[in-house]
Order: C-alpha cells, then sequence, then structure tokens
C-alpha cells in the first residue's frame, strides 16, 4: 500500500476530502444518472467513433474496421502504405489488446516500444481481436484500426513508449474533475493507473497540473524520463473541457469519463468514452468528487441547458479554488 493510499485509509481523512467510494459511484452516480440502454454507446469504441463524428466531435481518423475471419485477407492492401497506425478491439477496456505501430522497414513494422512485429503477427493479433480475447465478457468483437496520433512535442518528456492523455469527468454536463494519464516502462506504454502509469491531478479552471502519483504514491517527476510533473499546464484546456461537455450531449449520460489526447495537428481528439469511470482521479488530484457533485446540484435547472462552451466557462469558474 503507497503513502497516499495509507492517509487516505482514514475514515476521517477520506470525509473531509469529499472522496466517493465505490457504492457511491455506483449506487449515485452511475445507476441514478446512466441508464443501461446507453452503455453501448460507449462500450463500443466504433459505435463511439460513429456517434462523435455525426456531432463534430473530433475524433483520431478510421482506417478500416475489420469484422470477420475473412477481412484479415485484407491487411496487406490495407496497410501496404501506412507508417504508423494503431488496431484496438472495439469493446475492449483497460487499455487491453491496443497495438500501437510507429514505424516500419522492409518487411517489419516497429511497435512504439521498439519491437518488431511481421504482417503475420499483425494478423494473428487482430484475429485475437476478433475472437473476442480482449473484448468485455469475451465476446466477439470488431478490430478497429486507425490513423496514429502524432502527439504535441510538449509531451515528449512526459510519457515513455506511449501518448499521453486526458481523463475528464463530466457530472450532468459539466467537466468536474481531470487528470492526465502518462505512460511509463513499467505500464508498458499504457496509461492506465493500475499498470503502472502516472496521474497528474489537473487544476479544472486552468489545466495546470496540481498533484502526481505511481502506484498511489506521490512523485514529483517521471519515473524514466525525470521531468517534472508539477509544472504542467495544458494548451487548448478550455477546448478540451468544451469537447467533454459536448460528449455529455451526444451520449446522454450523467456521469462519464471522457479520455481526450492533443494531437499537435488537430488539436483535442476524443480517444475514447466511459459510463463507468474509475476513482483513481480522486487520488491524482488529492481531492474527492463529493463536493464538485454538490456543487453542480445546486445550480439552477437553465445552467445545465447552456451551450458546452458556457458549461466549460462556468466550470472553469465554480471550480477554481477546488484544487
Amino acid at each position: 500500500m503507497g503513502i497516499l493510499s495509507r492517509v487516505l485509509a482514514r475514515p476521517a481523512r477520506l470525509r473531509e476530502l469529499g472522496i466517493v467510494g465505490m457504492n457511491g459511484r455506483n449506487i449515485d452516480l452511475i445507476a441514478r444518472l446512466n441508464p443501461r440502454r446507453l452503455y453501448p454507446l460507449v462500450d463500443n469504441k466504433l459505435k463511439t467513433k460513429q456517434l462523435a463524428e455525426q456531432y463534430g466531435i473530433p475524433v483520431p481518423g478510421l482506417i478500416h474496421a475489420v469484422d470477420t475471419q475473412r477481412d484479415i485477407r485484407e491487411l496487406p492492401r490495407l496497410l501496404a502504405r501506412r507508417s504508423g497506425f494503431c488496431v484496438k478491439p472495439a469493446k475492449g477496456s483497460g487499455g487491453k489488446g491496443i497495438l500501437v505501430i510507429t514505424g516500419r522497414k522492409p518487411g517489419e513494422f516497429i511497435k512504439s516500444s521498439g519491437m518488431s512485429l511481421r504482417l503475420r503477427d499483425i494478423s494473428h493479433h487482430v484475429s485475437n481481436v476478433l475472437s473476442g480475447l480482449f473484448s468485455l465478457g469475451g465476446s466477439p468483437d470488431t478490430a478497429v484500426i486507425e490513423e496514429l496520433i502524432e502527439p504535441d512535442p510538449i509531451y515528449d518528456d512526459l510519457s515513455v513508449e506511449g501518448v499521453p492523455d486526458i481523463r475528464i469527468i463530466v457530472y450532468r454536463g459539466i467537466p468536474i474533475m481531470a487528470m492526465m494519464r502518462l505512460s511509463t516502462r513499467a505500464s508498458d506504454g499504457k496509461a492506465n493507473l493500475h499498470q503502472g502509469a502516472v496521474g497528474v491531478g489537473l487544476c479544472i479552471q486552468s489545466g495546470r497540473s496540481v498533484n502526481a502519483v505511481q502506484f498511489n504514491d506521490l512523485v514529483a517527476t517521471h519515473p524514466d524520463s525525470g521531468a517534472d510533473l508539477r509544472s504542467i499546464e495544458i494548451p487548448n484546456w478550455h477546448d478540451m473541457l468544451e469537447l467533454s461537455a459536448r460528449c455529455a450531449d451526444a451520449t446522454g449520460l450523467g456521469y462519464l469519463g471522457c479520455d481526450v489526447v492533443l494531437d499537435v495537428n488537430r488539436g483535442p481528439l476524443l480517444l475514447e468514452l466511459n459510463a463507468r469511470p474509475g476513482l483513481a482521479i480522486q487520488i491524482a488530484n488529492g481531492s474527492g468528487l463529493a463536493p464538485r457533485v454538490a456543487a453542480v446540484d445546486k445550480l439552477p435547472p437553465a445552467a445545465l441547458l447552456e451551450s458546452p462552451g458556457d458549461r466549460a466557462r462556468r466550470a472553469q469558474s465554480m471550480f477554481a479554488a477546488l484544487i
């Protein structure tokens, strides 16, 4: 158990920080605000991508969706001119089954870790995706092949073997808490905190870092690159908050996790959505969700009907002091 976990394990301290526990999340947030009929919109990355495009929300470009084992024969043609791409299981979770190719050599594909793969390895991976090896419940799946994200150079020292993303929690259409997730060698290039990624809490008003943890321990620098985690400031911050508010409108979900990346050419892009976002974001921020949920619940109904841009500005004003 990390140092932060030992501190947070004290019930009085948990109440003081306004920490929402698992039961509170499941009953008061998810069950109350997220109708199960809407889950397929976010549990399937291909449906999420199609929904986002319908609402004009920018996403990484789709190269192809492989639905059947027979379609795998098309991979040589689809990937012939691609120097980089990403393969995702449409119904995957926790980063499982995501394969990122960042380069090519004659007859070989290069992973972000530097490891080489041949086309038959890619085909085998896609076949595993289709069989449901990485999907929720092990059901047959679709392999989504996307264009590679070109991360902004400001992130060069902040993440190792992967692209950092930003998780924004949206409650009743208002962004209420955010963190940046930085991959490490321990997380094998994945952005999942339980796999060893670093979580950096972000001020909702400014997009500046307020706290950082790895394995529930406070950290001040990236464990691999040594980059200072105390002076991060996210560019295009308001645009990211507005994008997350638009996702709430598109899905109809009242408690939503939006994962966003910053592409150097296209700006903020939606990676995926989560109807059951985890609670580690509270650890990364060193504060709880409860006060922010209560603040939104006190808003007049008209405030929740404002445009996504106005709701993002309202959040930046409301939570300026809550860091």
